[in-house]
């Protein structure tokens, strides 16, 4: 086994396409195949189930996935103490967060990382926010930037960054069967239709509060995405419930409006995150101490 073989086997299991592994690594999908046929005899399993449509990690794989990820990580590590005397660090970080967050929060942060540490590459990721913490507890990511859940995994390091507010959001312009104004009664709640994130810190939220007004909601739709609720409810779907800061950054901020609910929603922390033993990475270490 060899470091490019892990790397190959990386970027499939990443992509979990051959096409775009291949493309990754700059070589063939024949020979991005061949080698990772190589790996599976040395190893002894099968680590990608491969069909004419799909490509999936077996169970084997996933758990060869983590020693992949650590093994690389500590080759770029003793190789840049070994070779590299320049003082600087190098090699790669891997980042994920919502397109919310990138441009929110990681301008100015990689803009200051990269003037100090113009040699260590970023690998950014952006997609459902809801996912970020799961994606670290997986190895998938080196750092993330999400909302701080009620109770947090013990091997996660948690750096604050800001709050935003949770707001319920309802369309600018009358729309049939959705008001513009804020419900005033428990039976007016349960007969709104509400858009609402599929599962995370948010969605945890409009559970608890409705549950404390001792209302059922009319969920109409589940969502994936903070922006696709505003373009949603933008469009008169329904009364939504976002971060503030999402809704600071949306170009259909002027079609929807903020209502005054009571009681108000617990607000966002939002920050960094990675595992604690990933801090012992010098690169993670050096982006979070810039924080």
């Amino acid at each position: 086994m060899n470091i490019k073989t892990l790397k190959h086997f990386l970027a499939l299991a990443e992509t979990l396409h051959f096409g775009r592994a291949s493309d990754d690594c700059h070589i063939s999908i024949s020979a991005l195949s061949r080698n990772i046929r190589h790996l599976e005899d040395e190893l002894g399993v099968t680590l990608f189930h491969r069909d004419n449509r799909t490509v999936t990690l077996t169970r084997e794989g996933q758990r060869f996935l983590q020693y992949a990820r650590e093994t690389s990580s500590q080759w770029n590590l003793i190789r840049h103490e070994l070779t590299d005397n320049s003082g600087q660090l190098s090699g790669e970080i891997s980042i994920y967060c919502s397109v919310t967050a990138s441009y929110s929060f990681l301008f100015e942060l990689l803009n200051r990382f990269r003037q100090v540490h113009p040699r260590i590459e970023i690998k950014l990721h952006t997609g459902d926010p809801d996912k970020a913490i799961s994606r670290i507890l997986d190895s998938n990511e080196d750092i993330t930037i999400a909302a701080r859940p009620i109770a947090m995994n013990r091997g996660l390091a948690f750096k604050p960054i800001t709050k935003s507010p949770l707001v319920f959001i309802a369309p600018l312009e009358q729309q049939p069967n959705v008001s513009t104004t804020s419900p005033q009664t428990p039976q007016e709640w349960g007969q709104v239709p509400m858009i609402v994130s599929e599962a995370g810190v948010s969605r945890n939220r409009v559970d608890d509060w409705f549950r404390d007004i001792g209302v059922t909601p009319n969920i109409y739709a589940q969502v994936a995405g903070n922006e696709a609720i505003v373009s949603m409810v933008s469009l008169g779907f329904g009364i939504g419930v976002v971060p503030k800061i999402v809704l600071d950054n949306s170009p259909l901020i002027d079609r929807v409006q903020i209502l005054n609910v009571q009681p108000e929603l617990e607000p966002y922390d939002i920050g960094l995150f990675t595992l604690k033993k990933t801090l012992k990475n010098p690169l993670v270490e050096a982006f979070w101490e810039l924080m």
